[in-house]
């Protein structure tokens, strides 16, 4: 059991890292560059992708190019083995679109004093009653 004690710091400056480049749309390929070609998992509004390649291919489909972002929290975890598990709340509006609110979770592994996406759930929150 090795947990990682710098797993605040670590939490916040990915997710700000990811989203700087998430965020671009001239930049936003880059991120497939945080996942495993094939120890990673995406789960994108219900749809479940293993792997950079798929992932990439998810990432390129979106059609929305502009961002505008607010984070309300990002709460993190250690996990047992040296990663870190991060919960993110906020707020995005693509394009012209109305802003909604979303959740996204990533877990990140630790493997050779570095760490890659070895989850990631996003889903907005809308509710249908």
């Amino acid at each position: 059991m090795s947990l990682n004690l710098q797993y605040e710091e670590i939490g916040k400056g990915f997710v700000q890292q990811y989203y700087s480049i998430f965020d671009d749309p001239a930049n936003r390929a880059n991120v497939v560059n945080f996942y495993s070609a094939t120890d990673s998992f995406m789960t994108f509004e219900g749809h479940q992708i293993q792997g950079a390649p798929k992932i990439l291919e998810k990432v390129q489909s979106l059609s929305f190019q502009k961002i505008n972002r607010v984070i309300t929290t990002v709460d993190s975890q250690p996990t047992f083995d040296g990663g870190v598990i991060i919960n993110v709340l906020g707020r995005l509006q693509t394009d012209d679109d109305q802003p909604h609110a979303y959740i996204q979770t990533f877990v990140l592994k630790s493997v050779s004093g570095t760490f890659f996406v070895q989850h990631d759930i996003f889903r907005l929150s809308l509710h249908d009653v």
